[in-house]
């Protein structure tokens, strides 16, 4: 994934590398405590290297994420394409004909490949004899000469079909038409070609490779092909013709060829002439890929986005490891600089120890981060076919390429890098008498001038900079230019107020702003970009923690009786809170850890739990008491179906149908996120047909959602959309509203239209497309009068909403339906069922992050065994001299263990609460959570869970230290300084 940072971030490795080769060779000195510090403490290195490698691992895994998915959804392109570049699709009868006589010219432009003709027509099939029969309803028949198949494409290439002919009587399936029926070579099927049985026998099965696997818009297809002129003879039997399809192979590979679509597709339009605007000229390549790319970094981001969180948690890992080696060296360091050590050659040597240990890391945190990603993937498949429409979901598979490994770990390192050098500057500010005495650091009461001026600056510039961002709502800035006005002007509030105010004040006005934001300004979330979502996240985590930190004796004022007992219980307790008192910038870096991970783990359970509680009135508002979606093939059903509906076999259970107009259009983006038109499957609804549907919002005037339709049927110049047109991924947002206008074309002729939008649907689940169309094809919803006159012919009737009588189960009416119009290829889809898997399915993606989100909970419980073991080492004098004047083992061990109890729990606290209230204030303002009207529940049993899991783990870090700690003699620590 982005390639285009791979040069940015390798040549700013590089340098950073440069550089501490430099300081390595330059300070010899700096290079010998460095690497000295590394070979004493192997177990702490060892900590040490594994946090800093599960960052990298998160960025790499992250990254991918995004690699598998843009593989998988190209994969698209040799499956259901190979060599086609273009598709044109004519008409059946002479206009037909007359295309494929004027394409065949294109053979000749040194832009194109090959020009292959070819007829089809939409069909079913069925296998099997007496009760083993299998149906399938969703065939594509093929009719196309195999020797010019082979020959089609790139010199060289294969284009997926080859070999002889079948011939009559024969047919050669594709694999996955064959796993549909259950067939193999040489049984028999029964196909229906425009509405009428033939039999046939399977010569031989196809891989689903290139033209084998080819198709008018699905991601699955399943074909047949039949020898010349069997769907001739078929079509004139019935009184029709196929539709006849040209395919067009551009210059190149698979892939190379979609450079030249644009070029070639004007090549067609001329070459057609006045015949253009009765074809449809589609590029399916095009598509495909771009649906590769947006997919890819979609899912990465997020990942990416989620993994951001466990990047902090890793960076603030490494900051307090080397606030910690500088406290325990603070002596040491007091006397080298004493005896004339220059600051420059003492942060020299804390980033070359820093950089061992990142650089140690790398090679593991790039082997955890591909198996993250494999293992994501293998979930992700699971989940991708429970959003599957009519078999059609993406096909999983892993991939990784080595500009994401590189990426992830240069962002990695780069990252490690910083936090150590930033670290390293401020550790070795200290007073060197005061550092050799072993003196706690006494801060300034006032800062200095030149601190004062800048910070002040700044603090103006930032205030400028938020008004105009929180009154546009511009995400990113609203949160970040209040809060840096704050942080800015701390220096100045410091000139007259105490600090303990100060820092008090500023952190809870941050927090305020960061939860209270939404509210003021509830459109900061509509956007696609991810990160307004880790800004809020790390300033709710950041502004919280300091300021509990900072307030800690005021939080514990409720339990002083519990601590100040004259017990050992007592004792342990005093000791178990004193450090993290007096420790405050430890004890704050280790609870962001905690805070940060915990809070997007509850946020994410949240979420999970308002998706279940609301898909109840999603199915109402989607289905409007229709229980099934019917699409079928018009050329054969025409208006038998509907009347078979109302009055056939089945109408005992079916209390109304409604037929819908169906057509293929293209649409501009009303909120204006692309200036290319978007695919939309335009659905064209009967006047006073469809008045149960709701809406979230309504053009001004319109009363009630009635009065939304009956505008819609009077006045052809409004259309109706839902919520997620034009979504690429992340939260749908509220890019448009009633009011704003889209221009709607037919690709076929040309037309376009202005239309008006006069309401944002609820839930438009029931006018997708339901047989598998790209994932980027959206609804409009016209009448049926407006959908004629754009469209023409164009516009038939392929689709119905049914609503069935009480009593009758729509599962079981759908495979009835199905069995009795097999000829038509009709699909029932039941509505209910089908929002609920993918509701479903959801959930088991939110649950796919929280396990990815899970490698950042192991970085905050590695920190806090780190910030424990090297804990038992600083204080080694300390529980010696304890130990010395009477405390049992046990009260040192139970100190400890508790100690990190109080920092656990109070993280784990913190991120809940923030968890739960960032998610409740989303709920009620955002608008990606419309239309889920079940409420805020709040998920206890889950939180409780996650809770208690961490909490445990967390304790189980500790064991092992506590243990050492008891287990120090006395006599050896009070006399030995390691």
């Amino acid at each position: 994934m982005y390639p285009n940072l791979l040069v940015p971030l390798l040549t700013a490795l590089a340098l950073a590398l440069a550089a501490l080769v430099l300081v390595a060779a330059r300070q010899p000195v700096s290079r010998r405590l460095a690497f000295r510090q590394i070979a004493r403490r192997r177990t702490e290195a060892a900590l040490v290297i594994g946090g800093s490698g599960l960052g990298t691992a998160i960025v790499i895994g992250a990254l991918v994420v995004g690699d598998t998915l843009n593989f998988s959804v190209r994969q698209e392109a040799y499956r259901t394409l190979g060599p086609v570049d273009e598709r044109v699709v004519a008409p059946p009868g002479p206009t037909g004909r007359s295309v494929h006589q004027r394409l065949a010219v294109l053979a000749d432009s040194p832009d194109v490949d090959g020009v292959l003709n070819a007829q089809a027509t939409q069909a079913s099939a069925v296998s099997g004899t007496g009760d083993r029969t299998v149906a399938e309803p969703r065939v594509l028949a093929w009719q196309m000469d195999f020797g010019k198949a082979s020959q089609f494409g790139s010199p060289g290439g294969d284009s997926g079909l080859g070999g002889p002919n079948p011939k009559p009587g024969q047919a050669v399936v594709n694999e996955p038409l064959a796993r549909s029926l259950s067939v193999a070579a040489g049984d028999p099927i029964t196909l229906y070609l425009f509405g009428s049985p033939q039999r046939y026998r399977v010569a031989r099965v196809v891989p689903e490779e290139g033209l084998a696997g080819v198709g008018l818009g699905g991601r699955m297809n399943r074909d047949v092909f039949l020898a010349p002129g069997t769907l001739d003879s078929a079509a004139r039997v019935a009184g029709t013709e196929p539709r006849s399809v040209t395919f067009v192979s551009n210059r190149g590979g698979v892939e190379s060829g979609e450079a030249l679509t644009d070029r070639v597709t004007d090549d067609i339009r001329r070459t057609l002439g006045p015949l253009a605007g009765q074809t449809a000229i589609e590029t399916p390549k095009h598509t495909v890929l771009r649906d590769a790319r947006q997919a890819g970094d979609s899912l990465g981001a997020l990942f990416l986005m989620i993994g951001s969180f466990s990047i902090i948690a890793g960076a603030l890992l490494l900051v307090n490891i080397f606030v910690m080696l500088g406290e325990e060296r603070k002596s040491q360091m007091g006397m080298v600089r004493a005896v004339g050590m220059k600051r420059s050659r003492l942060v020299g040597s804390f980033t070359l120890e820093g950089a061992a240990y990142a650089l140690l890391s790398a090679l593991p945190g790039v082997a955890i981060g591909v198996a993250v990603g494999w293992a994501v993937s293998i979930v992700a498949a699971k989940i991708f076919q429970g959003w599957s429409v009519g078999g059609s979901s993406i096909r999983i598979a892993f991939a990784v390429t080595p500009t994401s490994v590189l990426n992830g770990l240069a962002i990695g390192l780069l990252i490690a890098f910083a936090a150590i050098l930033a670290t390293s500057v401020r550790i070795s500010r200290f007073n060197i008498i005061a550092a050799i005495r072993d003196l706690p650091a006494t801060p300034g009461q006032k800062p200095r001038r030149r601190l004062l001026v800048i910070s002040t600056a700044l603090a103006v510039l930032c205030a400028f900079a938020a008004v105009p961002a929180v009154a546009r709502s511009q995400p990113d800035t609203t949160y970040l230019m209040p809060a840096l006005t704050l942080a800015f002007a701390a220096p100045a509030l410091l000139r007259v107020l105490p600090r303990h105010t100060v820092t008090t004040l500023v952190a809870g006005v941050v927090l305020a702003w960061t939860l209270l934001a939404p509210v003021v300004r509830p459109r900061i979330f509509d956007t696609p970009s991810m990160s307004v979502y880790v800004i809020q996240g790390a300033l709710a985590a950041f502004s919280a923690v300091v300021l509990v930190s900072d307030n800690q004796k005021a939080l514990l004022r409720p339990v002083r009786r519990l601590l100040q007992r004259p017990t050992e219980g007592g004792l342990a307790a005093r000791l178990a809170v004193a450090y993290p008192l007096a420790k405050r910038f430890r004890t704050g870096a280790t609870l962001v850890m905690y805070t940060l991970i915990m809070f997007v783990l509850v946020l994410l359970t949240e979420i999970s739990g308002i998706l279940r509680a609301g898909v109840d009135g999603v199915v109402t508002d989607a289905t409007a008491g229709y229980s099934l979606r019917l699409d079928y093939n018009s050329q054969v059903a025409g208006e038998r179906l509907v009347a078979d509906l109302r009055s056939g076999p089945s109408a005992t259970w079916i209390s109304a149908v409604t037929p819908l107009l169906n057509a293929t259009g293209r649409a501009t983006d009303p909120g204006h996120r692309s200036d290319q038109a978007l695919d939309a499957a335009v659905v064209g609804v009967p006047d006073g047909a469809i008045t149960g549907i709701t809406f979230r919002e309504r053009l001004p005037g319109l009363g009630d959602d009635a009065a939304v339709w009956q505008v819609l049927a009077d006045d052809p110049r409004y259309v109706v959309l839902d919520a997620f047109f034009g979504s690429t991924g992340g939260p749908a947002g509220d890019f448009y509203d009633p009011g704003d206008t889209l221009t709607l074309t037919d690709p076929r002729t040309g037309r376009s239209e202005q239309k008006v939008i006069a309401g944002v649907l609820s839930n438009g689940m029931v006018f997708y497309p339901g047989t598998g169309a790209s994932s980027t094809t959206y609804p409009v919803v016209l009448s049926e009068q407006a959908t004629r006159e754009l469209f023409g012919a164009q516009a038939q009737n392929a689709s119905a909403l049914v609503r069935t009588s009480p009593g009758t189960s729509p599962d079981a009416l759908a495979t009835q339906l199905q069995g009795q119009q097999l000829s038509s290829s009709l699909v029932a889809t039941p509505i209910e069922s089908d929002i609920r898997r993918q509701f479903d399915s959801s959930t088991a993606f939110f649950r796919l992050m929280q396990g990815f989100l899970a490698l950042g909970l192991g970085v905050g419980i590695t920190g806090l065994g780190v910030v424990m073991v090297r804990a038992v080492r600083e204080r080694r004098r300390t529980i010696g001299i304890l130990r010395a004047l009477g405390f049992r083992a046990r009260t040192v061990q139970r100190s400890f263990l508790w100690e990190s109890a109080f920092i656990a729990l109070e993280g784990i606290v913190l991120g809940s609460l923030l968890g739960v209230l960032t998610t409740w204030l989303m709920y009620s303002n955002s608008a990606a959570f419309e239309g889920l009207e079940g409420g805020f529940p709040v998920e206890w049993s889950s939180i409780g869970g996650l809770a208690g899991a961490t909490f445990a783990a967390s304790l189980l870090a500790t064991i092992g230290p506590a243990r050492r700690a008891a287990a120090i003699r006395p006599a050896l620590a009070v006399r030995v300084t390691e």
